[in-house]
């Protein structure tokens, strides 16, 4: 799903002007940006928390050449934890596709 198609559904669920809708949703991204970027921790209760975490260096080496070692410095990542609600639906979706083989899920989701 992309930030239009969810600007479309959202002014067909509530009949708002899709300019309108797409302001609010934009202004919603740049805060949660915003927020992240400062090192501040976000909570959507039953959809998920996201938050800044700190990588430790570490070393790297390039597959193709693994004698070359690379020191990979620390940075800020952004993690996702989901919530208990998105965690129920998501489940649901595995469940449904039991015994169907990982490789036809990728290439048809």
């Amino acid at each position: 799903m992309t930030k239009r198609d969810m600007v479309v559904r959202i002014s067909d669920d509530t009949g708002m002007i899709q300019a309108d809708v797409l302001e609010v949703v934009q202004r919603m991204l740049d805060g949660l940006s915003e927020a992240l970027a400062q090192g501040e921790t976000i909570e959507i209760r039953n959809f998920g928390v996201f938050e800044v975490v700190m990588r430790n260096p570490r070393v790297g080496r390039n597959p193709h050449k693994p004698e070359n070692e690379v020191m990979i410095p620390v940075r800020a990542v952004v993690k996702f934890r989901t919530g208990r609600d998105l965690k129920k639906k998501v489940l649901k979706l595995s469940q449904s596709l039991e015994g169907v083989e990982v490789s036809k899920v990728r290439d048809e989701g």
